[in-house]
């Protein structure tokens, strides 16, 4: 199987008016996207950030589960919290994948307003090729990813449609679902 990572933006995203900002960083999302990684055999999990108080945020909770009273607490939730890797750019997660794998990834795109994409089944199938490149699903926090960063990824993932009209799911709920389809059971 190739090896799967995700990371996380916060910025270049875009908010409720279609401006580029930076969003922050929030400690549900490091703790739930670091177990759903964790539970779909990721091998990593970047958190993308420019802002150095930011990163040191983010580090100082990762610091409490790992080595502080929330080792003790809850030690499986470190298990997951390993796979945090915190980087200022996007460009710095590509370098680390790069390193650990040998190769580039293929850099997936998700958005709830993207049309079409590549179908989950092909998707699914490149990810089991034991020879495939890595894979690095990219999501965005926000309103999502600017177009600049968009543009960047290689393929594009359908959107997660629900029964409604509504769509506007956490990163959380959509990145467990995504993860679901490309490698649930």
């Amino acid at each position: 199987m190739a090896d799967l990572h995700i990371a996380l933006a916060h910025y270049p995203v875009i908010d409720r008016t279609g401006k580029i900002v930076t969003s922050a960083i929030t400690s549900l999302d490091l703790h739930d996207l670091a177990r759903a990684a964790r539970t779909y055999g990721a091998k990593a999990f970047f958190v993308i950030h420019p802002t150095p108080d930011q990163r040191a945020f983010a580090a100082r909770v990762l610091e409490h589960w790992r080595i502080g009273h929330g080792r003790q607490f809850d030690s499986r939730r470190r298990e997951a919290l390993d796979l945090i890797q915190i980087v200022p750019a996007f460009d710095d997660a590509l370098a680390a994948i790069e390193a650990l794998s040998g190769m580039r990834p293929l850099v997936a795109f998700t958005s709830a307003r993207a049309e079409g994409g590549l179908p989950w089944s092909a998707a699914r199938a490149m990810l089991q090729q034991d020879d495939g490149p890595p894979l690095m699903v990219l999501f965005g926090t926000g309103f999502g990813m600017a177009p600049a960063l968009a543009e960047r990824a290689d393929l594009t993932l359908p959107p997660i449609l629900g029964a409604g009209d509504y769509n506007h799911l956490s990163v959380r709920a959509a990145a467990g679902i995504i993860l679901d389809r490309l490698c649930g059971r």
